[in-house]
């Protein structure tokens, strides 16, 4: 018999901002209820796995309306009260609904109603490497100041050139973790920089070490996320949604490659990885390191006001030097296949000598157009306003944003002429050309279409380190994190995107993706050389940063934003809109421009506007950017209007979405 007028408090994942109220179930045990345990529910005509939040003695609902829940899962809580309380605040920040948001925290196969009573733990001790590290004076600086932060809250940047040893910084703070008896967490931006980072922890930790990323199967994936709960796994490695992971004796979380797009969650729940981990330092008492040899400009200002701590590693570790620049200006030259006689004759020198050679190209495939040379026509994607990439080894044309795919046409669609010319260069175009040119060479190329097999990745990496590959072409996959001590040569074949772009962060991505690359040249004995391919030789940041420094590169970017008044010196909201039609999308905008309060010199509205790519997979996009210089202002709006906003008869006709802290402008 249950309590009279007892109702239970859900969180259930749905895009609806509140909690829901049922009635305890009929039958089964639910006198023992914590917040955090599963319980499955009816919802419409269909059940769903919610998470109880709490009793109530009253209900807004009239009582004989309410439906019973179906069954309570669990016999313990599956979230944290520590877990439960970072997603409380990440609900709160970035308006989402607290029930997709606690969904965020739980593996797939507890999302889908599997008893927690049928999970083996994964973690296993493996036998460290009994080696000895000599630190340089800066990382045994770093090393002493995390030390002696633990049981607090701090933010450190660690700052380091790439090759600065920033891991074996990190090693030495989680063997002091670890002598406390804690847990570590440590967030990478990547899945393909997983196996090394866990191979290396593993090789070094007298702990169990698990990862926790989207390239696992969902058992192992329930597996590892059990073995943090449970405390068996005492470091955790893994990509952006492992900020959730249960940790019941937290004391340092690391957060890699600070910098990276990665960390910013895109679709559904929008949040940032890196910002919510630091809320979970605070919360936990605990320092965190963000390191990056290229940061944000939002974390370098936060180290330039103070707020962080700031750890310099101004040299390569082990006596490695940094690399020699060298800008290319291919004005007025002759390509071949994007490539200037002076890369072929750099190449040559260095397999020559028994180096190898990297290329970066940030575009996979054979070319980006496909030209009809008879009436200029351009093969477009039919659901989005974009060309199709061709793909030469499946004879295919692919849109790399919404993935249709077409097979190669014999003639042009428009016309009926046979003169297709592939135009532009890709990944694939740059093997091709490499191979004609230096066909005694193995060649590797490391793209999305060339990894996609499960291991491939793997196996390409170790082929590289064994020295199999004379040549490597690649597109961002390889532009961090690696360690190639044979690579002496970095070219970036094209340099000059960044510049052009609409989107303000263009320039801060285009300096932290050339020294990232860069970074992968010369990192053992042999000093690198990079070579810069660019139509703006004399441009003045690309010089500063090859000649001055990142250092020097930010601070002139973050001048230029404090005088445009752009973050971090100021905070955008986007609201996104998509629809079958236009002027859906848009009325939609312009209803919810109208709600928010006008005449606060603080709060600006800009839009609504098109999307830099207007139509996306069949649907127009529209989009609408409130700022303002204080945040307290524009989440104190956003948390006044969104309950107005959500009411507008045209909010049913389109597809939206509220992006806080919008890291693309896409």
């Amino acid at each position: 018999m249950r309590k009279k007028n007892l109702i239970l408090e859900i969180a259930v994942p749905v895009p609806l901002r509140r909690l829901f109220h049922y009635l305890p179930p009929v039958v089964g045990e639910w006198s023992q209820l914590k917040s955090g345990m599963r319980v499955r529910i009816p919802f419409r005509r269909r059940e769903l796995i919610g998470i109880f939040m709490k009793t109530l003695h009253s209900s807004d609902q009239t009582e004989h309306k309410l439906k019973h829940a179906i069954e309570i899962i669990d016999t313990e809580s599956l979230i944290s009260s520590e877990v439960m309380h970072l997603c409380q605040w990440a609900s709160d920040y970035y308006h989402a609904p607290i029930g997709e948001v606690l969904e965020s925290a739980l593996p797939k196969l507890l999302r889908q109603g599997k008893a927690i009573g049928e999970v083996k733990n994964s973690a296993s001790l493996h036998t460290p490497l009994k080696c000895t590290v000599s630190l340089n004076g800066d990382q045994q600086q770093a090393v002493a100041a995390l030390q002696a932060a633990l049981g607090t809250f701090q933010v450190f940047l660690l700052d380091g050139v790439t090759g600065s040893g920033k891991t074996e910084v990190y090693l030495q703070a989680i063997l002091a973790v670890l002598e406390k008896n804690q847990q570590v967490l440590v967030l990478i931006p990547e899945i393909g920089l997983t196996p090394q980072t866990i191979q290396r922890f593993r090789e070094r930790l007298p702990c169990p070490v698990v990862a926790l990323h989207s390239g696992l199967t969902e058992k192992k994936r329930l597996e590892a996320w059990n073995a943090a709960r449970t405390g068996c796994a005492r470091v955790v490695i893994g990509t952006r949604s492992a900020v959730f992971a249960p940790l019941p004796e937290l004391g340092l979380i690391i957060v890699d490659e600070e910098h990276d797009l990665s960390f910013k969650q895109q679709e559904g729940f929008r949040y940032h990885a890196r910002d919510l981990a630091i809320m979970r330092a605070k919360h936990n008492t605990i320092p965190i390191v963000l390191g990056s040899a290229t940061p944000s400009l939002e974390t370098c200002h936060n180290a330039n006001s103070g707020k962080f701590i700031h750890l310099k590693l101004m040299d390569r570790a082990g006596g490695a030097q940094l690399p020699t620049f060298s800008l290319c200006d291919i004005r007025n030259q002759r390509l071949e296949e994007g490539l200037s006689p002076a890369l072929f004759d750099a190449i040559r020198a260095t397999i020559g000598r028994g180096e190898q050679a990297m290329l970066f190209l940030n575009r996979r495939g054979f070319a980006p157009v496909l030209l009809c040379h008879a009436c200029g026509k351009i093969a477009m994607c039919g659901r989005c306003d974009t060309r199709m990439t061709y793909h030469q080894t499946q004879k295919k044309l692919q849109c790399h944003h919404c993935g249709s795919q077409k097979p190669l046409s014999k003639c042009c669609e428009s016309c009926g002429s046979s003169e297709l010319l592939p135009v532009g260069t890709g990944t694939q175009r740059l093997e091709s050309a490499l191979h004609e040119r230096f066909p005694a060479h193995s060649i590797a190329r490391i793209d999305r279409d060339s990894t996609q097999r499960k291991g491939e990745m793997d196996k390409l990496l170790e082929s590289i380190q064994s020295g199999e590959h004379a040549i490597l072409i690649g597109t961002q996959m390889i532009a961090k994190g690696h360690h190639f001590p044979n690579v002496t040569l970095v070219i970036i074949v094209d340099a000059d995107g960044g510049f052009f772009n609409s989107d303000f962060r263009a320039l801060e991505r285009m300096g932290q993706l050339v020294l990232q690359v860069s970074g992968r040249a010369g990192r053992a004995e042999k000093k690198g050389t990079v070579m810069i391919q660019t139509h703006q030789p004399e441009h003045p940041l690309l010089n500063q940063l090859i000649t001055d420094g990142y250092a020097a590169f930010a601070k002139t970017l973050l001048d230029m934003r404090q005088g445009t008044v752009l973050p971090p010196f100021s905070s955008f909201v986007l609201f996104r809109a998509e629809a079958h039609s236009q002027k859906k999308a848009k009325d939609f905008l312009e209803a919810v421009k109208t709600v928010f309060p006008h005449g606060q010199k603080s709060l600006q509205c800009f839009g609504p506007v098109s999307a830099p790519m207007p139509r996306r997979a069949g649907k127009y996009r529209e989009q609408l950017l409130i700022q303002s210089s204080r945040r307290s202002v524009l989440q104190a709006a956003l948390k006044e209007v969104l309950p107005a906003i959500e009411a507008l008869k045209t909010s049913k006709t389109v597809r939206w979405s509220l992006d806080v802290d919008p890291m693309e402008m896409f």
